[in-house]
């Protein structure tokens, strides 16, 4: 049978591999998460997430410099108080981790893009992410909590904000606060679509933000619905979103396919700590080549559709890319 086509002429030498190839990773499309906490000189490693500390300011300041050495383009901060309280109080202090850490960081490492984690969940001392009404979350006086926590950073210096508890009505309630008080031009990043995923474990070790009591299905969504997160997108979009982000990224690749094609905005997906642990508990037992199962995972998620990737790896990414 004489072959008309054959795909693998094209296939044949690197170079020409590199040449075609349709999806490239760039050190800019990454944002690194950092988790910041009170004191001096901390860097205390998380043991669910190899790699990856709680630090101190003083140390998060050298992690930044590093960071901008490899060309990644942003971080994103996640705060522990020095205390926890029923309604989370110190989130929005200006005294809190990750409002004294945006002010260091915007004087130090002003180059670097700082955006701030709006949510509540790693203050309060029953772990959920707003203010509770008996056991159960109550969602419209949690706006305005968060609508303050929101202006803590705006105020600090934050170059943008990305509010991730899923309360409904949260980015109008967040942009209207901004507007008001001069902030019009700090864009959100809303978390548009996150899901109640149980990839989020070794997270909540490193941010100490488990719920006390039981889980947040009434909030985030239910890991088995697409069409709803078309309609939680278009909400965020209407109240102000600059940014639609999904969360996790690999087991929701198809909702960012289907984003992709709904929106213009652009889109960021968080390759969460579940996905970062189970490639490096892998690696670590000698079943998966750690580089090249970083970079496959992170080309699939860029290749559905992700403008920006949230990644622990990104350090280790950008050192490869270079």
């Amino acid at each position: 049978m004489e072959l008309l086509f054959r795909p693998r002429r094209l296939r044949r030498s690197e170079t020409l591999r590199k040449m075609l190839r349709e999806t490239v990773l760039h050190r800019e499309d990454f944002i690194y998460p950092l988790f910041v906490v009170p004191g001096q000189k901390v860097r205390q490693p998380v043991d669910a997430m190899p790699g990856v500390f709680r630090l101190s300011v003083d140390q998060l300041l050298k992690e930044a410099r590093e960071i901008q050495d490899l060309g990644i383009p942003a971080i994103l901060l996640f705060g522990l108080p020095a205390r926890k309280d029923e309604t989370g109080s110190e989130a929005a202090s200006p005294k809190g981790a990750v409002q004294q850490a945006v002010r260091r960081l915007k004087k130090e490492a002003p180059g670097l893009l700082v955006i701030t984690d709006v949510c509540m969940c790693g203050y309060t001392s029953h772990g959920h992410c707003g203010i509770l009404q008996g056991r159960e979350v109550d969602n419209d006086a949690t706006l305005e909590a968060l609508a303050q926590v929101a202006l803590s950073h705006a105020e600090a210096g934050a170059d943008m904000l990305a509010p991730s508890d899923m309360m409904d009505g949260r980015v109008g309630a967040i942009r209207e606060a901004l507007d008001e008080r001069g902030f019009e031009m700090v864009p959100i990043m809303s978390y548009a679509v996150k899901y109640a995923s149980s990839f989020y474990g070794p997270f909540r070790e490193a941010a100490d933000s488990a719920p006390s009591f039981g889980d947040r299905r009434s909030y985030q969504m239910d890991p088995a619905n697409a069409r709803e997160a078309m309609k939680e997108a278009a909400l965020d979009v209407e109240e102000g979103a600059d940014i639609l982000m999904v969360k996790p990224a690999l087991p929701y690749l198809d909702i960012l396919v289907q984003l992709a094609g709904e929106f213009d905005l652009p889109l960021a997906a968080y390759q969460v700590s579940g996905e970062y642990s189970m490639i490096k508990a892998a690696a670590q037992n000698g079943w998966v080549e750690e580089d090249a199962v970083m970079l496959e995972s992170l080309t699939a998620i860029k290749r559905a559709g992700a403008d920006l990737i949230l990644t622990y790896f990104a350090k280790q990414a950008a050192g490869l890319l270079k």
